[in-house]
């Protein structure tokens, strides 16, 4: 069978819409409408030929205000700057005087150690006393608990104070208080006793029983046993004991010499005040602080002293008491005043002389020493003699 001759294919080409292919020729799309005349004309043109672009930023524009606003403030800063510089004038270089010193150097003066001077307490103002009909140098002291010689020496009278004239004026100076040392305290005989024993101490050991200890240091048992509080003589390994070496036996010898207490303190005198005055017949009672129980050889040495008279009058009383009422023969036997000097001396009898007087020793200090005025009454009886 004879072939027929194959038709020639016709030529397609796509719409650029839809995608669908049409005739070569075809004006129109069949599916979308699709104008193909324009279409294919503009394939056709030559592509424009495009450069390359420039970097792009993108600022929001919070952020745009911000670089505005500071590229302002900058700008004005700068002209600020520029503004100032250009107003100030140029500065004219004036010549400066020069001044020139010339020091002279001199000799620094010595530094004066400044003298200490001692400023003395100011006294205690006197009092002013007019004198009456009746008065005494001693009844005026008396009242007004003053010494007769410090009115003497105040008013520079005679030393008899004789010429007291009604309507005198007399300074009468005011008394010193003086300090009384505080009581120290003091031990009895007992405690003088057992501070000035001496000890020993010891610890039991092995087989020790309280008589082997008692003839090892020559003590009695009775008093190992007392002194340590024991109820019986039984005695245990490490017990410690204190043994009065005091109470030490004497074996053969002299009778062993007891222990003598530690000395006594200074006594503190009490009464009459320093520098009190009496007259005539009165009473003179020196008192003081007891320094503790004296012992049966022990007493307070008194002693009184004429510091007026200048002839030695003197007496040592040895009492007993803590107080010593003055003798009246003691007393001066003109009418003037006379200044008594007395102190207390705590003593010790260590034994006796030839004549069977007591032999006193010290046994502690000596107290403080005060003054009382005494004026004898007019025609008084000589006074006696000095005891000891």
């Amino acid at each position: 069978m004879p072939m027929s001759p194959e038709k020639p294919i016709k030529s397609t080409k796509l719409c650029p819409t839809c995608g669908t292919r049409v005739s070569e020729d075809a004006a129109r799309c069949l599916v979308c409408g699709t104008d193909l005349t324009g279409a294919e004309k503009a394939s056709r043109q030559p592509k424009a030929v495009q450069g390359s672009r420039m970097p792009e930023i993108t600022l929001s524009l919070p952020a745009a205000l911000g670089l505005l606003t500071l590229f302002l403030i900058i700008g004005a800063v700068l002209v600020y700057f520029a503004l100032q510089s250009t107003s100030q004038p140029a500065a004219v270089a004036t010549a400066t005087p020069t001044l020139t010193v010339t020091l002279t150097s001199s000799p620094s003066p010595t530094p004066v150690t400044p003298t200490v001077t001692n400023t003395p307490l100011p006294s205690p103002t006197p009092l002013s006393y007019t004198i009456k009909a009746g008065d005494t140098c001693g009844a005026i002291a008396f009242q007004f608990k003053v010494s007769i010689l410090s009115i003497v020496l105040q008013n520079n009278l005679p030393a008899d104070c004789g010429t007291l004239i009604v309507g005198q004026k007399l300074l009468i100076p005011q008394p010193t208080p003086t300090a009384t040392p505080p009581a120290t305290a003091t031990l009895s005989p007992d405690e003088a006793t057992e501070s000035a024993c001496q000890k020993a101490d010891y610890t039991v050991q092995e087989n020790d029983t309280l008589s082997s200890i008692a003839l090892n240091y020559s003590v009695p048992v009775e008093a190992i046993r007392d002194y340590n509080g024991l109820v019986n003589d039984v005695v245990r390994f490490g017990q410690k004991l204190v043994i009065p070496l005091c109470r030490r036996e004497k074996v053969g010898g002299p009778t062993a010499t007891p222990t003598l207490p530690p000395p006594y303190p200074a006594p503190n005198l009490l009464l009459p005040p320093d520098g009190a005055a009496f007259l005539g017949d009165d009473i003179i009672t020196l008192q003081w602080a007891s320094v503790g129980t004296l012992r049966e050889n022990e007493a307070y040495a008194v002693t009184i002293e004429d510091v007026t008279d200048g002839q030695g009058r003197k007496m040592v009383v040895y009492v007993t008491d803590n107080k010593l009422i003055v003798p009246i023969s003691f007393r001066p036997t003109d009418n003037l005043p006379h200044a008594m000097r007395w102190w207390v001396l705590p003593v010790r009898q260590i034994g006796t002389d030839s004549e069977g007087n007591p032999i006193w020793d010290a046994a502690g200090s000596t107290s403080a020493q005060r003054v009382f005025v005494w004026q004898g009454a007019p025609g008084g009886a000589p006074a006696g003699p000095a005891a000891s």
